[in-house]
């Protein structure tokens, strides 16, 4: 049995032996479902009260009881009547059986004193789980079966492996996850807040996350311009028939911000920036001879998601996405796939992504569009991905209606997967809109549009980088790249001339002039994730040179000015790290 097989048998048949336990201490509580998850289990409930941190302990303790108990698991096939009755007071077993089909066998699994509703498998017996290899993790709010109309169950998440060493892995990866956390080093390193008095999923950005921020959208747009693209700005809210023409009103209401009437008229805000960018097109005719057109948006939307979804940066209501529209003709399609897939590399890899997997999704059941236009996008796709040696996986049939895409996942610094940039085929929106351009023939055509995101949202993709970096952003990035530090008062002075010297150099740099003690300067800076750090004492300023301590630790002393500036330059420009 492969191992990945295996554990999922033990992560099964752990939830059962939870849900035993906790029916032990809470012998009127009402069980729900119980499945194994990617890196462990859960168990939802219906308790008597709320569970706090200290009842997994004693959760733990009856669990390693019935584990070393050695139970068997027996499967026993019963009639619908039989699971009735023995269900009678456990309602969602009860809901769960009447949504069985009829026809299909109605299984049991046992475990000495505990029977759950289950269709199996599980290890033969509670001995071939190991008490030393599982650990219950936390307790969360779960509505059943996922609907807010539902009643809100205690989830209690757990992991469990093969052998205490597996564990103890995974549980120093899950606190490197938490080290990493985006919303945690957000606060610690004063970047962003979110503020749910004041309207939840809203991001509000400090001095030291705009810097950074204003550095990334610096770079793409200079990027951008390198690559052909013109900028484009519109508005934030538009007329209701906008929404209509789009489909957005038909397929999308629930996900939109409610309308502002004004002037006899719905507005509502941009879900996003695509109709707007057609209605530029459509304000002059074009001639194949305009095309392509390559126009690109820092636009800010908003999307009413519901409150359970929102995560910090990863999912918000408001944001600006990395946005961009190619009108070209049927013969050009090839060429701006292939420029557009290279562009997208290009700016993940000046980000420090490298380890980059494409996917590849073709034509639903259900599309728009002529079947053949289909084909030679999708192959337009693969050509592309293909001509760049990335590793890709076709996604069949999962398409938008509208049109193929090409999606990159990046890894990042752990191992976690995250999809990033879309390179997305719209069959839909100039059939709608009734875009044209007229051909070499006279005739007029429709043009091809393709949305693009190398980022996806600033929001998002800034969360995704400060998971990356655990907030050491490599220099390029860091919102203060130098700290200067006196040694003492009568260096203040050398430190003001020294900082405004690495300013005019076009670096970020500050001197900390408070009456902290050197040591206590360096530790804050440090703290705050500083790439370097200048300290400046009587040798220094009569050498005309520097100390230079790096953020992992390395200090170099008497370090010539000029030497340094001539490093920061270097290492600034190739967007290394230190």
């Amino acid at each position: 049995m492969a191992n990945e097989e295996k554990l999922a048998l033990i992560r099964h048949s752990m939830s059962h032996v939870m849900a035993e336990a906790v029916l032990e201490m809470f012998p009127t509580a009402q069980i729900a479902i119980g499945p194994a998850i990617e890196n462990g289990f859960y168990y939802d409930f219906e308790l008597p009260r709320q569970l706090v941190n200290e009842d997994l302990d004693e959760i733990t303790e009856r669990m390693k009881k019935i584990i070393k108990s050695d139970k068997e698991f027996k499967r026993i096939e019963v009639t619908r009547a039989e699971a009735r009755e023995k269900f009678k007071d456990q309602k969602y077993k009860l809901e769960l059986l009447d949504a069985i089909p009829e026809g299909e066998t109605v299984t049991l699994y046992n475990q000495g004193g505990f029977t759950d509703l289950c269709r199996g498998p599980h290890v033969k017996s509670t001995r071939e789980l190991n008490p030393d290899a599982f650990k219950l993790l936390s307790i969360a709010g779960a509505y059943w079966r996922g609907k807010e109309s539902n009643p809100m169950l205690t989830r209690i998440y757990a992991t469990a492996w093969t052998n205490p060493k597996d564990l103890r892995l995974y549980l120093d990866h899950l606190a490197d996850i938490d080290r990493r956390d985006h919303r945690k080093l957000g606060k610690e390193l004063d970047l962003f807040s979110l503020h749910e008095e004041a309207g939840p999923g809203l991001v509000y950005w400090h001095p030291r996350g705009a810097r950074i921020r204003q550095t990334i959208e610096q770079f793409w747009r200079e990027e951008h311009y390198k690559n052909g693209y013109e900028m484009v700005y519109t508005p934030h809210v538009g007329k209701s028939w906008l929404w209509e023409t789009s489909g957005h009103l038909g397929f999308y209401k629930e996900g939109m911000y409610p309308p502002m009437e004004m002037d006899n008229a719905d507005y509502y805000v941009k879900p996003m920036n695509c109709p707007f960018h057609i209605m530029i097109y459509k304000n002059s005719l074009k001639s194949y001879r305009d095309l392509p057109c390559r126009w690109a948006e820092l636009g800010t939307v908003y999307r009413y998601e519901k409150a359970g979804a929102l995560h910090g940066l990863m999912r918000v209501r408001g944001f600006t996405q990395d946005d961009a529209h190619l009108f070209c003709t049927p013969e050009q399609m090839d060429d701006e796939i292939i420029e557009v897939l290279r562009f997208s590399l290009h700016m993940l890899h000046s980000f420090g992504f490298n380890d980059i997997h494409a996917y590849i999704s073709t034509r639903p059941e259900k599309s728009v569009g002529d079947p053949a236009l289909w084909d030679s996008a999708t192959e337009s796709l693969k050509k592309a991905v293909e001509k760049e040696g990335l590793s890709y996986d076709i996604d069949e049939g999962g398409g938008a209606f509208y049109g193929p895409k090409i999606d990159l996942k990046i890894k990042d610094a752990i191992g976690r997967e995250w999809q990033l940039s879309t390179v997305q085929f719209d069959f839909n929106l100039p059939e709608r809109f009734k875009m044209t351009f007229v051909d070499k023939d006279g005739v007029e055509k429709r043009p091809l549009m393709i949305h693009r995101a190398l980022l996806g949202s600033i929001e998002r993709f800034f969360g995704v980088l400060l998971e990356n970096y655990a907030g050491a952003f490599p220099p390029w990035l860091a919102p203060e790249q130098v700290c200067i530090v006196p040694v003492g008062e009568m260096a203040n002075e050398y430190a003001k001339k020294l900082e405004e010297r690495l300013k005019s150099e076009g670096f970020r740099a500050y001197s900390d002039l408070s009456n902290d003690r050197m040591n206590a300067k360096i530790r804050k800076a440090q703290q705050m994730k500083v790439p370097y750090q200048l300290i400046i004492g009587e040798k220094e300023m009569a050498a005309g040179s520097v100390s230079v301590r790096y953020r992992g630790g390395k200090q170099v002393n008497g370090v010539p000015l000029e030497d340094f500036i001539k490093e920061l330059h270097e290492t600034v420009n190739s967007k290394a790290q230190v």
